[in-house]
């Protein structure tokens, strides 16, 4: 069985004589690695020629499309990866909670005091990916972090479901757990402490202080969009950020840059 070439897309001479499947929403079909199909090569790619000035409306755009469709459970989902003291780097999963266009930034939430929150105090930068599989598309985006304003954090933070904002309390991020009791009595500490009943449906519930968001301002921001025989599609922006007020960036112009497969 020869491997997937990867998404096709508007391709109506399908390379090779082999018929398309349909996965989710896309039709793909099986060629062999070596090869490529000048026809799909020339379809819609996605990335105009020119590139333009900045990728963040097309970043934008497909977060949006992404969203939308729903073609996987979580379309907002982003690796974030960190780095420690000792120069080791760790990554997990995070949700992609807002993008900023202007000045360019994304946002997510999570505890100050975990890995990631510890390793960004040492060293404030991070890179992150977001890969929408049944899109055919990724996202790599590399920069510093500052915390998200206080106000902001609070907004987010009263918007969430009563079980969310109790986690937060309860959930004493990456410490050691001796068994699963410990973290429903944890989480039943929390519920007293607020005079919550088990049946409320919300609660006046504070941010706690060792939870709320980060912004990673984009530095770098490379668009990615799979193609025939694994001859993808890639290009990269890059700028300077420089200080903007207390906890804010503001970057200079973009270049962009095509790059190999």
């Amino acid at each position: 069985m020869v491997p997937w070439a990867g998404p096709v897309r508007k391709c109506t001479d399908l390379p090779h004589g082999r018929p398309a499947e349909r996965v989710g929403s896309t039709f793909r079909t099986r060629v062999p690695a070596h090869t490529t199909c000048a026809a799909c090569m020339k379809t819609d790619t996605g990335l105009p020629e020119p590139l333009p000035d900045s990728p963040l409306e097309i970043f934008a755009r497909w977060l949006d499309e992404a969203r939308t469709r729903r073609l996987q459970p979580n379309p907002d989902s982003m690796v974030i990866a960190t780095v420690g003291p000792d120069g080791a780097p760790a990554a997990r999963v995070v949700l992609c909670k807002h993008l900023a266009t202007d000045p360019g930034f994304v946002v997510f939430y999570t505890n100050y005091l975990s890995r990631k929150g510890r390793e960004l105090t040492v060293n404030p930068r991070a890179a992150a990916v977001l890969h929408w599989d049944a899109l055919g598309r990724q996202v790599r985006i590399e920069g510093p972090v500052t915390r998200s304003p206080v106000e902001e954090s609070d907004r987010y933070f009263a918007s969430r479901p009563l079980d969310s904002r109790i986690g937060a309390w309860a959930s004493r991020q990456s410490e050691p757990l001796a068994t699963r009791a410990a973290l429903a009595a944890q989480v039943r500490e929390v519920m007293t402490r607020f005079g919550i009943a088990d049946d409320a449906r919300d609660a006046d519930i504070p941010r706690p202080p060792h939870w709320g968001g980060y912004r990673l301002w984009i530095e770098t921001l490379e668009l990615w969009i799979a193609g025939p025989g694994r001859v993808h599609e890639r290009a990269v922006w890059r700028r300077t950020l420089e200080p903007w007020g207390e906890d804010a960036l503001r970057g200079g112009p973009w270049t962009a840059t095509r790059l190999n497969p």
